[in-house]
């Protein structure tokens, strides 16, 4: 196990278990891994970022070594603040990797101290995302397999008073 921490950032809105599986996978490699709950108006959650960051500690609250916490602002600037060097980056597919990498090079010229590193998750999980898992809720699939229970039963709440 490599001694330093990390930061796995996103809006996780809401967070599945194809994040659930990056951190654990982050934690096989790091002993501290900050979840890093993006304050990002931009991408219009419908989970307040204090909500989104109950909803990662109670999917993660048995793992040791996990913080998680809301941040506003650039990420690296987060990871020096928390000093982390490594930012966490979940990869799904090709057309996450154009993205990421992007965002990769930027935050390097950004500050060459802090590396970025890919996770990929497994299988089962490989292509969920929580775009693809609001709008099965908003069209009353069932989201079971692809949440938490507690997440489930928040965002059915959610879903049902808009």
């Amino acid at each position: 196990m490599i001694r330093t921490a990390a930061v796995y950032p996103g809006t996780f809105d809401p967070v599945t278990f194809g994040h659930i599986d990056i951190i654990n996978r982050a934690l096989e490699i790091f002993d501290k891994l900050y979840v890093a709950v993006a304050n990002n108006a931009s991408k219009k959650p419908i989970f307040s970022a204090e909500e989104r960051v109950d909803f990662i500690q109670r999917s993660t609250k048995r793992k040791p070594g996990v913080v998680v916490e809301a941040f506003d602002g650039l990420v690296v600037k987060y990871a020096a603040e928390k000093d982390a060097n490594i930012i966490i980056r979940g990869i799904r597919a090709t057309s996450d990797f154009e993205y990421e990498f992007q965002m990769a090079l930027t935050n390097r010229k950004l500050n060459a101290g802090v590396q970025t590193v890919f996770l990929i998750p497994s299988e089962k999980h490989f292509y969920l995302s929580s775009t693809l898992i609001r709008e099965i809720a908003q069209w009353r699939g069932s989201i079971k397999d692809f949440v938490p229970p507690y997440v489930e039963k928040k965002l059915v709440e959610r879903i049902n008073s808009l």
